[in-house]
């Protein structure tokens, strides 16, 4: 879906408490998307105790795959966690492009997203949906027993969304991940744990002595690299297994999610079965990870500080940036992409010293390219129109000396394209929603196929190149999982591999003449090789040691040079050698060494370890999965408090995602009135399709002395269409609808005598349209950005009412890189004699009590920067990412007749805000601010005098 843009800020209206019921369950939806897949995808299902697998139509092999290893799993991994289970419906989504899954309470699903990515360090070679199945599946276990105590007590109260925010609350997120992650090492002869990519954070930060504090370790930084939280977990997860048994994290997590010990429930279960505090445990378990690369041949040794380091780069103080994926133009000249914080990723030119930006980066899900004759193509990502679980991977072709940009294929599902030496043809993999991988080739004009090569083994491809004109060099991945370098026909698509097949990573190919340089695993290190084609010699290059330089990716090769990426604390940084200075040292027709284990013996003593070769996936009965099972999903019990409002919501959700519903009842304490309604959204269709009825009982309102009474009748349907335009460097959302509302007013028999019962209907027609640039991570808000909403109410039966509102965010960059100046613009009109009192959504001036009048027009604008990033926590509860102000200025304008006799009013007012961007408990993002408001026109329909001080919440918050 398209960004959202923060239109402006909220007052605080709930407690705490519920704020973080709400966000604990937002973080664990964030995944999911509403009515992502169009009618025609036909759905079937398998089941077994364990888990219902639900996938379209045609998939049936990789359900059998998800079943028999959950089924053979499940019993086996269970003693180390729980033996609670409760069957989870898991969704197959085999039309994104993104690499990814969940499992998520509120309601309890997962979904796997079937796309592998290229990348074959980051996460690993096994096949995509047995890596899902084995890591995944671990989190529907800990959901399953985690469902104790206090945590079964807000379950009962709250339903699921209890259990999660108790869940949250008690159970840090590197848990949940570095136990999913040790479970897939575990179970596999791979995994992440055995990969040395997914330690390279903190073995850079080791190797210039960066001892971060644990809450900027766990709550990240706007100004510095911080590992996230799974390699954290894994640390922490492998050494509490290692030291104190397998277990050791049952007993922990059990109490921790009963809240056993109070507050911190997981430190205080640490210290009990551990006799470490907590502080005791976390560094021994970093510990015990850093002794092993200082034991290994391998270890660049610790320096004392920065300044000691060879180049500039490294000696800064902060992140500098990501530079990935250098090429030659020729010996003097190179192309990367480079990735700041403060900035959009682009593709940079350097001569000597000198760089030139080429062009931004459109949107794209990694940061690969390749460059021929003036030329650099790469994929960009695109979201469909209307369906979100669709998105697309179209190739890209640059310009170098223009710098522009056009897309030769669209509505593809290509990765990692090149072009043959005269750049006529371009090669791309294929990866289609059946999850068969295929080379396609390309013209490079239009991007029309040329050829299909077979796959006759079945092989998952990787970044191929051309080596000759007849054939073709790619790191494959088997049916297994396992890698080799391939040498494939492109007449026949016969492969020959040019090294055994292991589980060592290979990829990041380049090749020049008649040799191949690559990167590939081998024990701790990611290293660079170089294989000559025709005699098959290997060799491994022997690079020159740079302090504080991890792993050795992404080579290109020049005449006389050879250029590659590694990982520091600031960011990949681009290392270049002359190729003659280079020691090449000859090895066996193998890849040296194996995958570390770093001296865990908990990986092999348990009976669960490489159980992934056991298993024996068979075909299991498939029935169809009706779109309609299970409609009324109802899963949370939401309470919310805003006085003089109270309410108290059973909410909704179907296991496909298409169908959202929520019952509730609340008080009015003001009138005394009662309501009951229910809402429901239907979303498989084009448009959503909405409806609901509100009944208030006993409204009141005083008259001649006394109070009247009566009762309301609200039903209301309508139609909704969200449409993402995102392409290219803009992300553009459309969402146009229209709501009818019929309204009957019924007075109780005590006054019918008097009043008469009424009823009137009305359209609420709506358009919001948004668009802005990509935003780099320390910016506040996109350089820039507009939206606009309009929005039309108007009576259709009954009466005459009318009123229309348009409002705009125009977001321009301000003095300074991370400087926001923004202009807001609103206009509100309805008829004077209107008897209907619409909702009133104007931005009426900061600090005024706004009332609905006849015209009202408004300027404004606000001027954000940020003030320090203090990177500071407290008591392991609250950090401080960033502190930013706001300066704004505000008027708006008013028509109406007002008792003193007068048809014009001025609401101007000005003032300064304070925003802080925080973490609490360490994983939930929550942006606050404190606002002064001054007045420079009195405040006819509120308070006294002319300061005001309002606490505020980003809107954004709550989406």
């Amino acid at each position: 879906m398209p960004m959202r843009i923060p239109p402006g800020c909220a007052k605080l209206a709930i407690p705490l408490f519920l704020l973080l019921l709400l966000l604990s369950t937002a973080t664990i939806t964030q995944a999911q998307e509403f009515g992502g897949n169009p009618p025609s995808v036909k759905w079937n299902q398998v089941n077994i105790p364990a888990a219902k697998v639900i996938f379209p139509k045609g998939l049936d092999s990789a359900a059998y795959i998800v079943a028999g290893i959950i089924a053979r799993m499940n019993t086996v991994i269970e003693p180390t966690i729980g033996t609670k289970q409760k069957q989870v419906s898991i969704v197959l989504q085999n039309q994104t492009t993104i690499p990814n899954a969940y499992v998520g309470l509120a309601p309890f699903r997962s979904e796997f997203y079937l796309t592998p990515e290229q990348n074959s360090f980051e996460i690993g070679s096994l096949p995509w949906v047995e890596q899902l199945s084995i890591h995944e599946f671990r989190h529907v276990q800990q959901y399953n027993n985690f469902n104790v105590g206090f945590s079964h007590f807000l379950r009962i109260l709250f339903g699921e969304g209890g259990q999660a925010l108790g869940n949250d609350l008690a159970i840090p997120n590197w848990f949940f991940e570095g136990d999913a992650v040790f479970n897939e090492t575990l179970v596999s002869d791979q995994g992440r744990g055995r990969l040395p990519w997914f330690l390279n954070g903190y073995r850079a930060m080791w190797a210039v002595n960066d001892n971060y504090s644990w809450m900027k370790l766990r709550n990240g930084s706007y100004m510095d690299y911080t590992p996230d939280w799974y390699p954290t977990g894994y640390m922490m997860v492998a050494y509490g297994r290692e030291k104190f048994g397998d277990m050791f994290w049952k007993k922990v997590t059990q109490d921790a999610a009963a809240f056993q010990g109070g507050v911190y429930p997981l430190q205080h279960a640490i210290k009990k079965y551990s006799g470490e505090t907590f502080e005791q445990f976390r560094s021994n378990a970093m510990q015990y990870f850093r002794k092993r690369y200082v034991a290994s041949d391998s270890i660049q040794p610790v320096i004392k500080s920065r300044s000691a380091l060879s180049t500039q780069a490294m000696k800064a103080s902060h992140f500098i940036a990501d530079e990935e994926y250098p090429v030659y133009v020729n010996d003097s000249t190179m192309i990367y992409m480079k990735s700041t914080y403060d900035h959009r990723p682009v593709f940079m030119i350097k001569t000597g010293s000198r760089e030139r930006k080429i062009s931004v980066r459109s949107l794209s899900l990694d940061s690969y390219f390749a460059y021929n004759d003036g030329k650099i193509i790469y994929t960009a990502y695109r979201p469909d129109l209307r369906w979100t679980y669709r998105d697309y991977s179209e190739i890209e072709l640059l310009d170098v000396a223009t710098g522009k940009e056009r897309r030769i294929t669209k509505s593809s599902k290509y990765f990692s394209p090149d072009f043959s030496k005269d750049g006529k043809t371009i090669i791309a993999v294929q990866v289609a929603p059946s999850g068969k991988s295929e080379i396609h080739l390309l013209n490079a004009i239009d991007g029309k196929i040329k050829q299909v090569l077979p796959n006759p083994d079945k092989l998952f491809y990787t970044y191929p190149k051309y080596y000759s004109e007849n054939e073709l060099i790619a790191a494959v991945r088997s049916t297994k999982g396992q890698m080799s370098l391939a040498l494939i026909d492109i007449k026949t698509g016969k492969a020959t591999c040019l090294l055994p097949f292991s589980y060592q990573p290979i990829g990041f190919i380049s090749v020049r003449k008649d040799t191949v340089y690559f990167t590939a695993t081998t024990g701790l290190d990611d290293k660079l090789f170089a294989l000559s084609v025709k005699d098959r010699k290997l060799f491994e290059l022997k690079n020159f040691y740079q302090p504080g330089y991890v792993g050795n990716y992404q080579p290109t090769v020049s005449d006389g040079k050879l250029a590659w990426a590694s990982f520091t604390a600031v960011g990949y940084q681009v290392s270049e050698f002359n190729k003659r200075d280079l020691q090449w040292t000859g090895i066996s027709t193998a890849l040296p060494g194996n995958l570390p284990e770093m001296g865990l013996a908990a990986l092999h003593r348990d009976s669960a370890a490489d159980l992934l070769d056991k298993v024996k996936v068979e075909p299991l009965a498939v029935t169809k999965y009706s779109k309609t099972y299970h409609l009324f999903n109802f899963h949370s019990i939401i309470p919310t408090i805003n006085d003089p409002n109270y309410s108290i919501a059973i909410i909704g959700e179907n296991v496909l995602n298409t169908f959202q519903s929520q019952l509730s009842v609340g008080y009015n304490r003001d009138e005394g009135y009662k309501e009951a309604s229910f809402d429901a959204v239907y979303g498989s269709f084009f448009p959503f399709i909405r409806a609901g009825l509100d009944y208030l009982y006993a409204r009141r309102a005083f008259y001649n002395g006394g109070n009247v009474y009566w009762n309301e009748t609200d039903p209301h349907a309508g139609i909704e269409f969200p449409l993402n335009f995102s392409q290219g460097k803009q992300i553009t959302g459309l969402d146009f609808g229209s709501d009818v509302y019929y309204s009957r007013t019924d007075f109780q028999p005590a006054y019918q005598k008097k009043f008469n019962s009424t009823s009137y209907a009305y359209l609420n027609n709506y358009v919001t349209f948004s668009t802005q640039i990509q935003q780099a991570k320390q910016n506040i808000y996109p350089r820039f950005a507009q939206n606009l909403t309009l929005n039309f109410k108007t009576a259709i039966t009954g009466l005459s009412a009318n009123q229309f509102l348009a409002s705009a965010n125009l977001f321009f960059p301000g003095l300074s890189i991370n400087h926001n100046l923004i202009f807001n613009l609103a206009h509100q009109q309805n008829n004077a004699q209107d008897v209907i009192g619409y909702t009133n959504d104007f931005p009426f001036s900061r600090g005024y009590v706004a009332n609905n009048l006849h015209n009202m027009n408004k300027a404004g604008a606000d001027y954000h920067f940020p003030l320090i990033y203090p990177d500071a926590g407290v008591a392991n509860t609250l950090y401080f990412l960033r502190l930013r102000a706001d300066a704004f200025f505000d008027y708006t304008r008013v028509s109406d007749n007002f008792i003193d006799h007068s048809t014009y009013k001025n609401f101007r007012s000005t003032g300064v805000a304070v925003f802080f961007d925080t973490q609490w408990f360490n994983q939930v993002p929550i942006s606050f601010g404190i606002r002064y408001d001054y007045l420079l026109d009195p405040d006819i329909f509120g308070g006294t005098g002319r300061s005001r001080i309002e606490l505020v919440l980003p809107i954004a918050v709550f989406n």
